[in-house]
């Protein structure tokens, strides 16, 4: 427990360091660094040990989230289409210890969680995509409300289940979740996204995010849920593959994977709502 909290503490202080930065070149690369440990870290799970394969993975992962970041996604499409091409080519090379599931699961990990946890730097300038539609607060407001969404909803769910917790969830892919923890993961949520709505429209009066409060309830509600059924997800990954966590650049938290889960589900949605919203 103690090497969990100190842990928790230095990354979270890590993270705040990343937010700060927000606004600089630092934070995309700070995004970049987030998708090629994950990538490298469910690689590793799948049991992907073919070098030139997991290289190439990596390297896509790292590369997309710059590419998002600067609108150069439709000179970097082709590339992507090549590098399908070439990890699907390449896995002949060691056709008897590579299997096409596995490289065909490191391909959609490559470019699906680099665009997921690339919303974060798209609300970061959602003002300047939709200068019409968004200040720079609503895009700030936005990240955080995800983040509230995805890492509080775990710990308000954790602490209600610990304390009220009887009927459990999902025995067979998490024990201990219980449905009294996710109730209170999912008021916990709402509450404090409404007192971050409520500081944002008292704190930048007439630049303030454009939800009312009647939005940001049941959306902060779907989110939350969300969030569990991206930790969730995970959990039934690592149960396919046998392992406890993804990683141990944590120490006492896991991996990359094990933290940013959530965020990898819930950071889409809301992008994607907010996009229909427009």
């Amino acid at each position: 427990m103690k090497q969990r909290i100190i842990t928790g503490l230095i990354a979270g202080a890590f993270f705040i360091s990343m937010m700060l930065a927000l606004y600089t070149p630092i934070f995309p690369l700070f995004v970049c660094l987030l998708s090629g440990v994950a990538v490298f870290e469910i690689n590793k799970v799948m049991g992907l040990k073919y070098k030139p394969l997991k290289f190439l993975s990596i390297l896509t992962a790292s590369l997309l989230p710059l590419a998002i970041t600067y609108s150069q996604f439709n000179s970097f499409f082709p590339f992507l289409i090549i590098y399908t091409v070439l990890m699907l080519s390449w896995m002949l090379g060691d056709y008897e210890h590579t299997k096409f599931v596995t490289v065909a699961s490191s391909v959609f990990v490559s470019i699906a969680l680099p665009f997921a946890l690339s919303t974060m730097v798209l609300f970061r300038d959602i003002y300047l995509r939709y200068p019409k539609h968004f200040s720079k607060h609503d895009g700030l407001f936005l990240l955080i409300m995800a983040l509230f969404c995805a890492w509080m909803t775990d710990i308000f769910a954790y602490f209600v289940g610990v304390k009220f917790g009887k009927h459990k969830m999902s025995p067979n892919i998490s024990p201990k979740k219980s449905i009294e923890g996710a109730v209170g993961g999912v008021i916990g949520a709402i509450i404090l996204n409404l007192i971050l709505c409520a500081v944002f429209k008292n704190c930048f009066p007439g630049k303030s995010t454009m939800m009312s409060y009647f939005v940001v309830a049941p959306l902060s509600a779907v989110l939350s849920l969300t969030s569990m059924l991206g930790d969730l997800s995970a959990s039934v990954i690592k149960r396919n593959f046998g392992v406890k966590d993804y990683g141990n650049i944590l120490p006492g938290h896991g991996g990359v994977m094990d933290r940013f889960d959530s965020v990898i589900f819930v950071m889409p949605v809301l992008y994607a709502f907010v996009m229909l919203w427009v």
